[in-house]
This record gives C-alpha cells, structure tokens and sequence, in this order.
C-alpha cells in the first residue's frame, strides 16, 4: 500500500486527539496551491522551511556560545533541531499533530538575529529611532511571509495558515486570516514549552563544557538533585565525569517531557475540549508544567541566567556582536549602495530602507556578519 495524501490525513483523524489540528481541516493558505499528491499540508511546510535559505544560516548563528568557543556548542540550528524533537515527541504522547508541531519548531528561529538575544537586543535600539522595532517572533513570520523568495509570483514560502499562527508563540492572540480569529493550538503552545526544555537543558550542557559552571555549582538545585538520584537508582555510581553528566542531563530533559505530557494531559481532560475550535476558545493555556515543576525550571532559569548569560566572558562578545550590527545599520543606511541588488530593489520597490536594513542584517550568520563589519567598518 502507497501511503500517499489522503492516506495520511485519513491516518491522522484515526490517531488524533478531536482538539488537535488536522490537516484536512486546515484553513489553508494565502496563495492558493495544488495539494501535494504524497504529503499533508504540514508535512509539506516542514520540507519548505528546512530547505529555505534562512533555515539553513542558522548553522551559522549563535545561540549563547559564539562560536570562538569551539565546535560542540549549540547553534540556533542545532537548537531548533532540539526543539523539533521535542515537540514530536510530546505531541506523539499527546494526540496532537506531530507535523505542525515539528514544522512550528523548525521554524521558530528563523528570525534571529546573529550574536544571539543580545544581538537581537541591538537590532531593536537602532530601530527606535525610526519609529520600529525588532522581535524575532514577528520576524520569523515576515521570512516565511515574504523575505523568502522560491516563487515567481508572490513573495515567502506560502506556509499553512496554522504554521504562520504558531509563529506567534510568545505575542498575544494576533488576526492573519480573518479578523475574528483569535486563539493558539495545543500545537503551538507545545512548541513554547519544548523550546524552554531544550535550552534549559542544552545550556547546562553547554555551560559545563565551557567551564562557566560546575557540577558542584549545580548541586543547588533541585531539579538537579532529583535528575542525579534517577541516574544513581539506574547506574550506581559513575566514575567518569562525563559519561555520568550526560546522563544527569537526560534524566533531566526525561522528567520535564514526563512532568509536561501528565500535566498537560490533565488540565485538557478537566477542562473538557472537545474540539480544536474550543481549544482556540480559551484564554488560558492547557500545556503546561505542575506547578512543582515549572517552580524548579524557574531556579534553574535563575541560575543559569545569573552563571551564563550575564557572565563576563559571554557579555563581553556579546557586546562586540552588538557593535558588529549597531555600526554596519549605520553604514547601509548612510549609503545604500552597499546593500546587495535584492536589497536595492526592494528599496525602489518601495519598502522602507530601514525595514529592508533590518531584513538583511537580522538573516546574517555570525561570521558573515563579522566579514561584513570588517570590510565596512574597519
């Protein structure tokens, strides 16, 4: 049997919970297409945005390592990739859609900035004066609305309607279809949350292997002490050091995805839902952590913002990415010239320079970025 299309929308409505999205119900897009004759709507988002030109230079943006650190530190697209697991694998134990959950994830950090939140942070400030902005929610959602160009006729990469809402994540209820529409899917809200567990857990790994912290430094929290107890129960004790913090850190990422799936599914079943649309009905959000546990990932958040994200060493090249951007807006906007043709054309287009700008920078890599800044700036 070919598992083709209607085969795997049909699967879907067999295997899916009646409040998640389904493909066959969804509320389309922009342009109008012909549907794929092999895979779902989703299914189809999820291959445009991995083979897209702004997935694909997030392999070159950092995460909170910039790359002088070495090569086993996080990128946005190693991060991303996290985070598509995740998401996969709770909306498996879910009932939810584990293609919209997946292409929600992929596509999530698309609009970052080079040189991490700070450089997102700068983006913003040399905005302000023109009356914008950044935010890299919203920016996700104007690449795969139009920075992107693969077609002849209109501009992005024409993304199911329920993709593009989950871009939003973070923004309260926003309209894209309909001025009615309010509301996020379990989907979306899903993916939130698998982006929290995935740097959570991926920071503390990374922050060991840097030095910034140490495993006695850990010992503080209490998330790390059940997580070690788990490993001890399983293994016994573990001589070497990084065989037993790998499996600390897993034990780790296992009990918030246990916790997350209980949880979530409990406050779905008492509150009733019994439809995607009473899903969007709702103010508040269904997946979500025990309160034991969300109280332990705030510690844990606590601690590492105050050991690694305002740690000397990562504030001060942070701060250089942030004059890397800050000087190379100055100089394109000084002589627009310097923008590569695509750029230009927008511009006489009539796109604002300063939005235009934006776009170009905020799709930089870190190292093109730096290039750039040198033959500019230097």
């Amino acid at each position: 049997m070919i598992f083709d299309r209607e085969a795997l929308l049909e699967r879907e409505t067999k295997i899916l919970a009646p409040y998640a999205v389904f493909g066959s119900h969804t509320r389309g897009r922009e342009h109008k297409e012909q549907s794929d004759p092999t895979r779902t709507p989703f299914q189809r988002d999820r291959d445009r945005v991995i083979h897209s030109r702004a997935f694909r230079r997030l392999k070159g943006k950092t995460q909170v390592f910039v790359a002088h650190y070495g090569d086993h530190y996080r990128t946005r697209i190693s991060h991303s990739l996290e985070v598509a697991q995740v998401s996969r694998d709770v909306a498996r134990s879910l009932g939810l859609n584990e293609d919209l959950s997946e292409v929600i994830a992929l596509a999530h950090d698309l609009g970052h900035t080079p040189f991490g939140h700070a450089g997102q942070d700068e983006l913003n400030d040399v905005m302000k004066p023109f009356g914008l902005g950044f935010e890299h929610n919203q920016q996700s959602k104007r690449i795969v609305e139009f920075v992107e160009r693969i077609y002849p006729n209109f501009r992005g990469l024409n993304l199911s309607f329920e993709v593009r809402q989950g871009l939003m994540k973070h923004q309260s209820p926003w309209d894209q279809a309909e001025s009615t529409f309010h509301g996020s899917s379990l989907e979306a809200q899903l993916v939130n949350i698998a982006d929290e567990i995935a740097y959570n857990n991926h920071d503390v790994d990374d922050g060991l292997r840097s030095g910034l912290i140490t495993e006695a430094m850990l010992e503080e929290l209490e998330i790390w002490h059940a997580a070690r107890n788990d490993v001890e129960q399983e293994y016994g004790k573990i001589d070497d050091a990084y065989s037993r913090l790998s499996r600390t850190i897993s034990a780790m990422f296992g009990r918030m995805i246990q916790d997350l799936v209980e949880h979530s599914h409990s406050l779905i079943m008492a509150s009733g839902v019994q439809s995607l649309e009473d899903v969007y009905r709702r103010e508040d959000k269904l997946i979500q952590f025990s309160p034991t546990q969300f109280k332990r990932n705030e510690a844990l958040r606590a601690f590492l913002s105050q050991k690694i994200y305002h740690h000397p060493n990562v504030i001060e090249l942070s701060q250089r990415g942030q004059r890397i951007i800050r000087e190379l807006f100055a100089q394109y906007h000084g002589d627009l010239s310097l923008l590569p043709s695509e750029e230009q054309e927008d511009i006489v287009a009539g796109e604002r320079a300063e939005i235009v700008i934006k776009d170009y920078i905020a799709g930089m890599t870190d190292g093109f970025a730096e290039l750039e800044w040198e033959r500019l700036c230097q």
